[in-house]
């Protein structure tokens, strides 16, 4: 197997966070008035009409380019943000200051003729490295304020500080940090008379002709390698050895960070999770790439980090998505 770096699509930022820019509210008042400065808008909503859910997706999306050559984020001067919840997502390497905008309910972000609205799961891995690695930190700090507006401790109304970074409770003035959950996801190989295979499955939920790879979330008290065993013993019967980290990336749908594994498997494991997984198939290389070629397989999208697995264990990228 290929022994390259994992590269995923949304995690390929080169913007300098500027971390120690967060609570220096001298700095921050002169970055937002400098016209040089620009704002990525993020599309809003109300919960109570879209449900949390829809809400998660719709605050993903921002205006993108979608004409010939690479697509690339739209961004306004600070005086034509709209109002709402502000980020600071950092400085490149001219001191330009980038932030983000989530924009309050019922302001629409407005397509033109070569600019759309998209998600960041349509197009995370059609960005470059510097608008994929922004929409990102703007989408998982967005998705995350959606959803915390009162203190995990004491049920009281939080406020934002730090530029967006951390919440603050109004009763006992604690701070709250942007939660992140901790996933792995595997890709499952094997070696059968000299040939290698690897492992894909199919979820209930899924349309028919999908499949993809394992993962879970890790569990308290769990390493990650612990939670690739477990994950796999769980959902396929199928005992595993060598987990061998490749890299890893945020998935903010709407708070994960997924840890990207292959591990190798060496006999069967006692299956107890018998609802996530409909099905799975051994593929060869031949065989996968037949199968996707013919339509019968269909992969993730290439802004997943499945994806990312499954083509460097393959050793090339391979047709077709969801």
């Amino acid at each position: 197997m290929s022994e390259n770096p994992l590269t995923p699509a949304l995690s390929r930022g080169v913007i300098d966070v500027a971390a120690h820019r967060r609570t220096d509210d001298d700095w921050l008042k002169e970055a937002w008035a400098d016209p040089r400065t620009r704002v990525l808008v993020l599309e809003s909503g109300n919960a109570a009409e879209y449900g949390w859910r829809g809400l998660l997706a719709k605050q993903s999306r921002a205006l993108v380019t979608n004409g010939p050559g690479t697509p690339e984020l739209v961004f306004v001067a600070p005086e034509q943000a709209p109002g709402g919840e502000r980020y600071l997502l950092g400085v490149d390497d001219t001191e330009r200051a980038y932030f983000a905008v989530r924009a309050e309910p019922g302001v629409e972000l407005i397509e033109a003729d070569g600019i759309t609205a998209m998600s960041l799961q349509e197009c995370g891995a059609l960005l470059g490295a510097r608008d994929s690695g922004l929409l990102t930190h703007a989408v998982a700090l967005a998705n995350w304020h959606a959803t915390h507006p009162f203190c995990p401790r004491c049920g009281s109304a939080t406020h934002l500080s730090a530029a967006g970074h951390i919440r603050i409770c109004e009763r006992e003035g604690t701070q709250n940090f942007p939660r992140m959950d901790p996933a792995v996801i595997m890709l499952v190989h094997r070696e059968v008379a000299g040939t290698e295979q690897c492992l894909l499955a199919h979820n209930p939920q899924w349309s028919q002709g999908r499949y993809s790879i394992l993962a879970g979330f890790v569990e308290p008290g769990e390493s990650l390698e612990q939670a690739v065993i477990r994950e796999v013993a769980e959902e396929v019967g199928v005992a595993v050895a060598e987990p061998r980290y490749l890299g890893s990336q945020p998935w903010p749908f709407p708070r994960s960070l997924m840890f990207g594994y292959h591990a190798r498997a060496v006999g069967t494991a006692t299956r107890t999770d018998m609802i996530e997984i409909e099905d799975i198939r051994w593929f060869t290389r031949p065989e996968l790439l037949a199968a996707t070629q013919s339509g019968e397989v269909r992969l993730p999208s290439s802004v997943s980090i499945a994806r990312k697995l499954i083509e460097q264990w393959y050793g090339a990228e391979l047709p077709g998505q969801w």
